[in-house]
């Protein structure tokens, strides 16, 4: 018997997403050597200090999907998940929009 095509789609979603997740930890996997350097009393060089940015840049790309993994019952807390990031999305677009002309009356 066929699935029907929400819970298709829901799946796919879930597999992307699931895939995206781990690629991005994947790429953090040098992360820890290079944040232990300072405390062997080694200097990062510019390079590793880019590569340091770029690690913690993905980090918090995928610290949304961490967090919701992390809590007790996830999959109730998910939707209000993505109604609050939307909602920053907004209020950012808001907050970047022109101001009305208060000459106009």
């Amino acid at each position: 018997m066929r699935k029907p095509v929400i819970v298709r789609t829901v799946m796919e979603m879930m597999d992307r997403e699931r895939k995206y997740v781990l690629g991005e930890v994947v790429q953090v996997s040098g992360l820890m050597p290079l944040l232990m350097k300072p405390r062997n009393k080694q200097k990062w060089t510019p390079e590793e200090k880019q590569q340091i940015v770029a690690h913690l840049r993905r980090l918090s790309m995928v610290s949304p999907y961490l967090a919701v993994m992390a809590m007790p019952g996830s999959f109730v807390v998910l939707p209000a998940l993505a109604w609050w990031l939307d909602r920053r999305r907004t209020n950012s677009l808001r907050r970047n929009a022109s101001p009305p002309d208060s000459n106009a009356a």
